[in-house]
Order: C-alpha cells, then structure tokens, then sequence
C-alpha cells in the first residue's frame, strides 16, 4: 500500500538476521554474529551492545565487533561513566543528531571528540531497561565520510525491537543461571558431594568431578556413553521409576548404593520440575557420599539442595547439629511456634514426615 512504512520481514536478510540474534544467545561467542550481520543489514559499519546495571563503573558487557580495540578501552576508560547518549527514551531509536539538537555546540564536546574519533557522529541508538536491574545500549555507527541514516533504515531498527528486547532478556538468564549452576558445581565438590543431573531419559546433562571419578571406579554406578547405569537391577529400576513419575519439586528419596572394594555409597535423589517441552533437560539431581563422611552441612548448602528459605535452612543445620526444637529456636533467636511452622514447611517441601526422617536426610546429603 502506498505510503505504509517500509516492512523489515519483506527483506531476504531479516530472517538469517533474526536466526543469528536468537542462535547467538548461547554462542561461543554470544552477539558478534547478530551485530556483524545488523551492521550490514543497516548498511552500517559497526554494531554496538552495552549491558551495564545501575551504579556499576563498568558496563557487564561491551561489544563491537571489527571496531578498532583501542577505541573499546579508550570509552572505558575515560568516557563510559560520563557517556551522555543514555538514558533514552525506552525503547525508541533516537539518532545523536536528534539528542544533541538545539543544544550548545560547546556541549558534550569530549564526547563529541570520542565519537569523531572513533568513526563520527552518525549513530542511531535504542535503550532497554529491564525493571531496573539493568539495561541493554543497542548502538549504531556510520563513519564521517557515509551519509546520515535514512528513515527506512530507522524504521528497520525500531520494527527490530521487540526481537532485541526478547533476546536480551533470554540472555541475560541464561547467563544468571549458569553462574548459578557453576556455584552449585563448586558448592557440592567443596561439600565432597558428587552431582549428577540425570535428563527424563537418563542421560547425564551435567556431572562435577567428583562424580566422574565415582563411576570411572566402574563399581555400582558407572558411566555408559552419555548415561548412568546401576550394577544392582533394583537400583536402576528405583531410578527409572523417579524419572518416569515426575516426582513433585523438590522430592527427595535417599538410597543406598552397595559397593564391596570401593566402599558403599548414599544417594539423594531429588526432582527437578521440569515442563514437557524441557523433556532432554534435567529432570533428577542425584547427590552421591560416601557414608563415613562426617561433615554437617552449613545452611547455604542446605538451602541449595533442599530447596528450602534461607531461615528454614538455618533450623535445619541446627536441628542436624543435634539440638531439639526448643534449643534450635532459642539459638536462633525465634518463638518455638515460629520454629514448628518453618519444620512444617521444611517437611512438606522435602517429603518427610518426621524430623528422624529429616536427620537421615540432612545426614545423607551431608554423606
């Protein structure tokens, strides 16, 4: 129709574009493909995305693919913190030209020396915020001798949007999740608990260590390719049965694993609760220790592997150094009747239904 704006999606390109930014969030090398390719896409020379979170001094991440690197530590070192082109309006492309018009020439005028240094004053920018935990700079750049940006090429970035805004937020999670993974990883070694996240199938998705080590000793549990198999048919049926029943969140079921020349060992099976589209993603977490392992386990350890609240965990390490309700209330410096209501919680969310079954338990995962 005539005068309707242009349509990026009529463009060959905006598919393999959009291909690069969604498969680019878990790349080796996460972004530099999508920004090489919208650069060309927006007949640009370079693509430019900042991360930072409020009051940082540094942005989490900076990326500009081809860009000269110096160009990268001079903004920031010495211009990131007084960067004037930020705090756009939310999620609109804004050229620089458009922020600085009507304004002093004198104004922003070390900025203004960054930019004709590093290519010229021809960029179009969109911010994203994100609740207020942090913000996404999308940032493009022509350099001084290209024509200004055309309305087309704007209307092409701001149609890309809702895209980037999708993108970044998938991003920024699964980066989230895997420093938390590697902190449990580190956590369960320190502990000197062997982990091992089975998937519905009983493939292993994710092992420490430790964990190797135990089935390369090929005693009770070893490793078959990429799954765990059980010497004992009793065992491998226990296990079947948890994956295929989609046990409750945070179900915990204890075992033992017999084991003549290595010595025995105590597994806690927990579950992950997982929707069916995440079938080939964990779906059971098994904690292996061995049982003359004497160590108690301290709150955050509990609270990680159990599931439970930071001041549940803390009862529970009480209660597993051997003191009573009533002591562990006392020493934690709350009413006996909001200790019972914590336990209650502790049982529901662990599926035991005695605190002797919660000391087996807490024993077992801390060996």
């Amino acid at each position: 129709m005539t005068g309707s704006p242009p349509d990026a999606t009529a463009d060959p390109r905006f598919s393999d574009l959009l291909a690069r930014l969604y498969r680019g969030i878990d790349a080796p090398q996460p972004w530099e493909s999508f920004l090489e390719a919208l650069a060309e896409w927006l007949d640009a020379t370079f693509a430019t995305l900042i991360i930072a979170s409020p009051g940082r001094g540094l942005p989490g991440t900076f990326i500009t693919p081809g860009a000269d690197p110096d160009h990268a530590r001079l903004y920031l070192g010495q211009y990131f913190n007084d960067d004037p082109f930020q705090n756009l309006p939310e999620g609109r492309v804004i050229s620089f030209g458009e922020f600085i018009a009507g304004k002093p020439p004198g104004e922003h005028a070390a900025y203004r020396e960054y930019l004709v240094l590093a290519g010229g004053e021809q960029v179009l920018a969109v911010d994203l915020r994100f609740g207020g935990q942090f913000e996404a700079r999308f940032r493009i750049t022509r350099l001084a001798d290209r024509p200004d940006f055309s309305a087309r090429e704007r209307t092409r970035f701001q149609q890309l949007v809702p895209h980037l805004r999708i993108a970044v937020g998938l991003y920024e999670k699964l980066q989230f999740a895997s420093a938390q993974h590697a902190v449990f990883r580190s956590a369960t070694e320190g502990l000197g608990l062997a982990l091992l996240v089975l998937d519905r199938q009983g493939r292993i998705v994710s092992s420490n260590l430790l964990a190797e080590r135990i089935m390369a000793e090929g005693e009770g549990i070893r490793r078959a390719g990429d799954a765990v198999r059980f010497d004992a048919t009793v065992l491998k049926r226990k296990v079947d049965d948890l994956l295929a029943s989609g046990s409750e969140t945070g179900s915990v079921t204890r075992f033992r694993i017999p084991r003549a020349e290595h010595g025995d060992l105590v597994a806690t099976a927990r579950a992950i609760d997982l929707p069916a589209i995440h079938s080939g993603t964990g779906a059971l977490a098994l904690f292996l220790a061995r049982p003359d392992n004497d160590r108690v386990l301290d709150p955050a350890a509990i609270r990680d592997l159990l599931g439970v609240t930071p001041a549940e965990a803390r009862l529970c390490a009480e209660l597993a150094h051997g003191h009573s309700l009533v002591e562990a209330a006392r020493l934690l410096g709350i009413a006996h009747n909001t200790a019972k209501a914590q336990l209650r919680s502790v049982f529901a969310k662990t599926q035991v239904h005695r605190q002797s079954q919660l000391m087996n338990l807490l024993g077992a995962l801390s060996g």
